[in-house]
């Protein structure tokens, strides 16, 4: 008998938009937003309905999806600090092992000031060949972007529109070479400022749209302006649906019986639920992404409520890939379910995902924290006192907080330890940490 030769290494194809909330999606029916090509994308393949954000923020969740680490392991517990040059990341590890790797999109992981957004090729690039890139600039209808030299390229249109046609060349040069490709492709909206695409003007009238049982009006941001109104959902929506569209312009160019697809998000937007903005908290809103696996040698149709967050993404990758971890990546390798046809994860998947914010949260309003999220249970817990418990199965919305109730104190101890002995074994303190840019106001 002869021996079979070994699969070609699948292509990876990981999208990420910003601030992408993990209950928007046309196929969940959760909210009114129409995404027609991720739900073909969600058929195809497996979604992972409760997926978080170990660190709801941007650069830590970048940074962790990047390196496969805790946020705070690699130093970007929080806002603008620079992912250190020497660290592991999946496009060092698959370009070393013969990938075609590309960024396209918002980076962040330069560390501030933000603008005007260029990054050197070089060390600082973590691995990526090709680059069209800025560090992080939401101006999306004056957006600069960067190749290789620090000539900016403005786009004549707004952004999503120009983050697909990049990827679009970097598709298109990957043909033209005999190995694997790895893109990562990383789109700016829907992050607000909620703005309408163009296309989009119309689309979900504000007054018409149904809104969250746990929303409100009057949330403010950290710059103290309205945040989470009816016109800026509408918007919000209608920028999912121009990424949707976009998003299936760069599928159709993709083979997906070679490809492994994921889509997934950094984290969410209270949008006005609970009556809070933004991210870095514990609510669902803030801290469920959407997740889609799909592509080569995924059987699709599957749904699955297991843990799973960021920190399991970069070791599942290098496994598609034939490629081994290094020792510093703690997450979950779910290749052997992705690959299966079970309708089950493992018995040996996370029982649950860790939650945190190193830092305060935006305007100052709440104090670090730590929690975890299991499929029936939410705890989060301050340095010096339990903060909030939800039951997910009978109150989805975290609309009734148990943790001041006596009767489950023993459930919350339980949680306390969980989060006590990973803190030691991660090194993580409760010390607070402070984004570059705060730093650098007066005062």
């Amino acid at each position: 008998m002869f021996a079979q030769p070994a699969a070609a290494p699948p292509n990876i194809l990981f999208i990420m938009p910003d601030q992408w909330r993990g209950m928007d999606l046309g196929f969940l029916g959760g909210s009114p937003v129409r995404t027609p090509n991720l739900d073909r994308l969600a058929a195809q393949g497996v979604v992972f309905t409760s997926a978080v954000a170990n660190t709801p923020v941007c650069c830590a969740a970048r940074a962790s999806l990047l390196t496969g680490q805790y946020a705070h392991s690699v130093g970007v517990a929080v806002n603008d600090l620079p992912l250190p040059s020497d660290v592991g990341t999946i496009a060092k590890i698959l370009g070393s092992a013969g990938y075609y790797t590309g960024f396209v999109g918002k980076w962040h992981l330069e560390g501030g000031p933000r603008m005007p957004g260029y990054v050197a090729p070089g060390p600082r690039r973590q691995g990526f060949e090709f680059w069209a890139s800025s560090i992080c600039n939401h101006d999306y209808f004056r957006q600069v972007y960067f190749r290789d030299d620090p000539a900016p390229i403005r786009m004549p249109d707004y952004e999503t529109y120009g983050w697909t046609r990049e990827a679009l060349d970097f598709l298109e040069r990957a043909k033209q070479r005999k190995q694997p490709w790895l893109l990562y492709l990383q789109q700016g909206p829907p992050h607000d400022p909620y703005l309408r695409p163009p296309g989009f003007e119309k689309s979900y009238d504000p007054a018409a749209i149904p809104l969250r049982p746990n929303w409100s009006e009057g949330a403010t941001g950290g710059n103290g302006r309205p945040t989470g109104t009816r016109q800026q959902i509408a918007a919000y929506y209608a920028a999912i649906e121009c990424l949707d569209q976009e998003i299936g312009k760069v599928l159709a160019q993709v083979d997906m019986s070679n490809t492994v697809v994921l889509f997934l998000s950094d984290h969410g937007d209270m949008l006005g639920s609970h009556q809070m903005a933004l991210k870095r908290k514990p609510w669902e809103e803030s801290c469920l992404v959407p997740m889609i696996f799909a592509g080569a040698g995924v059987p699709g149709g599957r749904r699955t409520s297991t843990p799973i967050s960021h920190i399991d993404i970069v070791p599942t990758l290098l496994a598609m890939a034939g490629q081994r971890r290094t020792a510093e990546m703690p997450g979950f390798d779910f290749t052997g379910y992705l690959r299966s046809r079970a309708s089950d994860a493992p018995q040996d998947a996370p029982k649950f995902s860790m939650l945190m914010s190193q830092g305060r949260t935006e305007g100052g309003q709440f104090a670090p924290w730590r929690g975890l999220r299991t499929p029936k249970w939410k705890y989060a817990r301050f340095e010096d006192k339990p903060w909030v418990l939800y039951d997910m199965e009978k109150d989805p919305f975290e609309q009734k907080n148990l943790a001041a109730t006596k009767d489950f104190e023993k459930l919350t101890g339980g949680f306390d330890t969980e989060i006590q002995n990973w803190q030691a074994r991660f090194d993580d303190s409760w010390e607070e940490q402070v984004d570059w840019m705060l730093r650098k106001l007066p005062g």
